[in-house]
């Protein structure tokens, strides 16, 4: 376990493990959270489980890349504003169909819209 000049933990995984195979520089997004977050964003962003076992949950893009988990319990205290947040960059470019997936979902309104194009998304309840 590493950290950076702000004392943000992150781990070098070796060459042999299987679990980051064809995912690239970046093999994975640690995220505290539950096993609900990880099947909310699974089922905003329309990818799908790739991981769900022992209340972890680990999602990844139809077209490959990173993967985003989520280590279930314990989670850490939350204190003040998260560390780590998506920023959402839709293909799409009618603003009214931005937000459509998370609409139906348990998305909340965490503060104002930033950019103009869709609301952004909490975690979910």
């Amino acid at each position: 376990m590493l950290a950076d000049p702000e004392g943000n933990e992150f781990c070098v995984t070796g060459p042999g493990n299987k679990f980051l195979a064809d995912c690239g520089f970046i093999g994975a997004l640690a995220c505290d959270g539950s096993q609900e977050v990880g099947y909310f964003w699974s089922a905003a962003l329309g990818w799908p489980l790739v991981w769900d076992q022992d209340q972890e949950t680990v999602i990844r893009s139809p077209r490959g890349g990173p993967k985003i988990t989520w280590g279930g319990p314990p989670l850490m205290p939350k204190r003040g504003k998260n560390r780590l947040h998506f920023d959402l960059a839709p293909a799409l470019q009618d603003d009214r169909a931005v937000g459509a997936p998370f609409a139906s979902s348990a998305a909340s309104q965490a503060r104002a819209p930033s950019r103009g194009f869709g609301p952004d998304v909490g975690e979910p309840g």
